[in-house]
């Protein structure tokens, strides 16, 4: 049985009354003892054991800003699994926080459709030189003006030390220390909706970090039932799950009711092994749901899956867990295979252009057809999935960093080629998605990097990291990951973006985004008013979407020469948008206008967008 969760408040951990109590909820069921020691004055107060192996406190002798760990059966002492604070590290002692100190000043904040998303994906440590939250706070201007509406931001669960991608987290419930913990979290969401900016929390439910991971010490939160690639799954349907549930549902209200996040993004989703008759996602939303339903606010949930099963996007009543959408890795892959990539690793299932076609048309190339990488029929159709279920990107921090050199698309290819995979990206069906950086061309690597203290751990991560390139073919040595140059050479370089082609690009992307915004053809994401003509032969795709009267053509040459378009519409047709104007550094501007049977040449790598009314 799942001990009882309520929406309003937090049970597990430590929280505070409105009398100034702390309430102590944990969960031990391996354990016959659990003691609270209070550090600051090495008190010790005995919990009392409740029901489905969980322990209960309540006492005014601790405070906000105290330290504490538990000991369990007088022998071994640990932080708290649900802190929400760990000033000295994963392997220190945890510190009360009282999470509803914080004044808020977003009462008027109303989330926006999550059609209108625009993200922006960002790395807290890298983003800005200080990286932190505060410091992200300078940058709200800069990002309004790109038109971005919800920033997405990477794990911030305590990690070990104080440079990590954010996917080694130890401490779920716990704001990384060095960023600004808790309370720098609520503030940047605060500010963030002030300024009409959605707000977007990575989190990681399919494992936990190798270094500091106390939580099997107190409870089965793994088995070795299943193995996913960082070891035993977590524990979401074997003996003693229970808990485990409860512990990860709170986590996830937390954030929507205590930090007043708008939407979470669930790390790899296809890691979380459950095979309970109610799978642990579609519980999670049903919970989320009830808070929405009490709080009157909307929250959402995406997921990073890459099983191609629409049963996680489906409605309850279809017997789908009811994400609201999941980022979409095949049309980035399709899209690097038509601009060049090597066909190698998972990039062998992508042929080009035809499937670019396919993945604007379908979402999953691979809906139910046979995929030579997998050497088995794959995926699902999502015929009745509107636009917005799914995320689309040229680039994000897995395909940038999991590179062994982690170069970004403006090293990897040329200034038109960046152009036209951002208009690409733009004018699909889908919501969008920015990786930090991309829109003024950024020439730092986004590097995989850790600082853990187990060298042991560090050697263990280098030799894992070359073994996961050779099956990309890749020669040499991989940056070392525990190296603080590493993380530095990671940083953005913020000066660049007044700079020569680096403005020019910004320039170009703050064009495309206010035409997506702008033009109704574009806002909407109407699947079904949609068509897509490619041509294999020469690297070229016609992609026409509609709403109402409201009509834009895109034509784009993904080839490295010149390609004629025959232009066989009716009306009149006014340019809105062309990648190779002089205005974007380009070879050479199309026609401004176009009329029925007409013939357009295209230069190599180039994207044009013309709209029409009519109807």
């Amino acid at each position: 049985m799942i001990r009882n969760i309520e929406h309003s408040r937090r049970s597990i951990g430590v929280n505070f009354r409105g009398d100034g109590t702390a309430e102590i909820l944990v969960w031990a069921p391996n354990v016959k003892k659990v003691c609270l020691r209070l550090l600051d004055n090495n008190k010790l107060l005995r919990l009392q054991e409740q029901e489905y192996g969980y322990w209960l406190c309540t006492t005014n002798l601790l405070r906000p800003g105290d330290l504490y760990s538990f000991v369990l059966d007088d022998q071994k002492e640990f932080p708290d699994p649900a802190s929400l604070s760990q000033p000295e590290g994963v392997h220190g002692p945890s510190q009360a926080v009282d999470l509803n100190h914080f004044q808020w000043n977003d009462q008027l904040w109303k989330n926006i459709p999550i059609d209108e998303y625009i993200f922006y994906e960002l790395h807290v440590g890298t983003f800005t030189d200080k990286g932190t939250f505060r410091a992200i706070e300078k940058k709200i201007p800069y990002l309004l003006s790109l038109g971005i509406t919800a920033i997405e931001i990477m794990p911030v669960a305590q990690f070990p030390g104080s440079r990590n991608w954010g996917y080694d987290g130890v401490f779920p419930f716990a704001v990384q220390q060095s960023y600004g913990g808790a309370q720098g979290l609520q503030y940047l969401v605060d500010i963030c909706h002030t300024h009409g900016l959605a707000v977007v929390l990575d989190v990681v439910y399919n494992h936990l970090g190798p270094e500091g991971n106390y939580i099997q010490e107190y409870a089965p939160y793994f088995t070795d039932k299943y193995k996913t690639p960082w070891g035993n799954a977590v524990n979401f349907d074997d003996a003693g799950s229970d808990g485990v549930r409860h512990y990860f549902i709170e986590n996830a209200l937390m954030w929507f009711r205590d930090f007043h996040i708008d939407a979470l993004r669930i790390d790899a989703a296809h890691a979380i092994k459950d095979f309970s008759p109610t799978h642990i996602l579609r519980e999670m939303r049903q919970h989320v749901d009830q808070y929405i339903h009490e709080s009157r606010s909307i929250h959402h949930l995406i997921t990073e899956v890459d099983l191609n099963d629409n049963r996680f996007i489906s409605p309850y009543e279809q017997g789908g867990y009811g994400m609201d959408a999941q980022w979409c890795d095949e049309f980035h892959h399709a899209l690097r295979v038509t601009t060049g990539h090597e066909r190698t690793g998972y990039y062998v299932d992508y042929d080009g252009v035809r499937h670019l076609a396919k993945a604007y048309r379908d979402a999953y190339v691979y809906d139910g057809i046979y995929s030579p990488h997998r050497q088995k029929t794959f995926g699902t159709k999502t015929d009745e999935h509107p636009g917005h279920q799914f995320v689309v990107f040229s680039q994000n921090h897995d395909q940038v960093g999991n590179r062994m050199l982690g170069e970004r698309t403006s090293q990897l290819v040329n200034f038109e080629l960046a152009k036209l995979m951002a208009g690409a990206t733009l004018v699909s069906p889908y919501l969008p998605l920015l990786f930090m950086g991309e829109e003024y061309g950024e020439t730092h690597p986004f590097l995989y990097f850790v600082s853990h203290s187990d060298e042991e751990l560090v050697q263990s991560i280098r030799q894992g990291r070359k073994k996961e390139f050779a099956s990309f073919h890749i020669a040499g040595e991989a940056p070392d990951p525990q190296s603080e140059e590493t993380f530095q050479q990671s940083k953005l370089q913020w000066e660049l973006i007044d700079k020569d082609q680096h403005a020019v690009l910004l320039s170009y992307y703050k064009k495309l985004i206010a035409l997506r915004k702008e033009n109704p053809a574009l806002r909407h994401l109407d699947r079904k008013q949609l068509e897509v003509q490619c041509n294999e032969e020469n690297k070229t795709l016609q992609l026409h979407r509609w709403h109402r009267e409201q009509h834009v053509r895109c034509l784009m040459n993904f080839s490295d020469t010149l390609q004629p378009f025959t232009v066989a519409w009716p009306h009149r047709w006014q340019k809105i948008l062309d990648s190779a104007d002089p205005e974007f550094l380009g070879p050479s501007a199309s026609s401004e206008t176009l009329w029925e049977s007409q013939v357009i040449t295209l230069p190599p790598h180039a994207i044009v967008l013309y709209a029409a009314t009519y109807g």
